[in-house]
């Protein structure tokens, strides 16, 4: 990539539902990139795109974008079981990449894509773009605060109703159900948490920072419909005794919370992967102690702004590879025991 480029050129691979309403918007609307193209079979969508977003690239296969010398990073929203393919591609070809999340079906995918990635020299982050959040900020603050005192149990859920039988996420052949789509979220907050509790404990003994560790024992209950999970839900317990519960589905009303319980407080963290504003709830002793606003947040601007700025400053991005890979890693352990 040439340095007297001073804004990364985007391409999209797919015209995707996250890609037309989120991060393609995102784009447009950050300070430092530029939607440059957009690749699908369907000509349709592209007449689409560029009715909507204005003067953009057309490819009409996935293939031309990445041959593109224009487009310097791409953007992957293609169902899950494509990440690892289209990801190897866009790397083999000198792209940067920005992929949805789950990275891919498994940690052995996640360890071949970041391999590839480093063999090409290109930059590759998942996109769990909650993190970029006033309210996840706010969560770490008061981690690091130590008014909950030692963290006993963090309960997390990210579930909602799943109409559209045809839905893709249903499809077992693309990488659906309900714990690679959403139920990845809480997997990934309980690591943040994890790995915060971890930077905290060493730094109180003057020790180097580390990842967390991963739980030594799991119990899952799943639920399967025509071969994904429709409900998912787990316990994990870790070393030092703290427990987790997950919970993730397709088969309920829409249900995003998450609650940190400690031994001298309790935090109520509601609406924990969205962009709205809210406040965050700490009891102490059994009453409301303090009620924290967070702001809304351009989650996604912000995430793509992280992302080109890596690129164009030559850093590694915000939301590390390490953590994608454990998580990866989890979720191979929480699925095997599912069966």
């Amino acid at each position: 990539m040439s340095t007297s480029i001073r804004k990364i050129r985007w391409g999209v691979l797919g015209y995707a539902r996250i890609a037309r309403e989120a991060v393609i918007p995102a784009i447009v609307r950050s300070s430092n990139s530029v939607f440059q193209a957009i690749a699908s079979r369907d000509a349709a969508k592209l007449d689409e795109c560029r009715k909507k977003f204005g003067a953009v690239k057309t490819h009409a296969s996935y293939d031309a974008l990445l041959n593109d010398p224009e487009v310097d990073a791409v953007y992957i929203p293609l169902p899950n079981a494509l990440h690892r393919e289209w990801t190897i591609k866009a790397a083999e070809h000198g792209k940067h990449i920005l992929c949805e999340k789950p990275i891919g079906l498994n940690a052995a995918e996640c360890r071949e894509m970041m391999a590839v990635c480093a063999k090409h020299g290109v930059t590759l982050m998942e996109a769990f773009m909650y993190r970029y959040t006033d309210c996840t900020r706010k969560v770490v603050e008061v981690l690091r605060s130590g008014v909950l005192g030692e963290i006993r149990q963090i309960n997390s859920t990210f579930r909602f109703l799943l109409a559209n039988a045809d839905s893709i996420k249903y499809q077992p052949g693309l990488g659906g159900g309900s714990l690679y789509d959403v139920g990845c979220y809480p997997v990934n907050f309980t690591g943040l948490v994890v790995d915060e509790l971890a930077r905290i404990q060493a730094v109180a003994t003057g020790r180097l920072a580390g990842p967390g560790p991963m739980p030594e024992s799991i119990s899952v209950q799943c639920v399967k419909e025509g071969g994904v999970d429709v409900l998912f839900a787990a316990f994990l317990k870790y070393p030092s005794g703290l427990i987790a519960s997950l919970n993730s589905g397709f088969n309920a009303q829409m249900q995003i919370e998450s609650q940190l319980v400690g031994s001298k407080g309790v935090l109520q963290v509601p609406n924990t992967f969205m962009e709205d504003a809210g406040v965050l709830t700490l009891t102490v002793g059994g009453k409301v102690e303090k009620i924290i606003p967070f702001e809304q947040s351009d989650r996604y601007r912000l995430e793509v702004e992280d992302f080109a700025d890596a690129l164009l400053n030559k850093r590694a991005p915000f939301f590390s590879l390490t953590e994608t890979l454990r998580n990866m890693e989890l979720i191979d352990r929480l699925y095997a025991a599912c069966g």
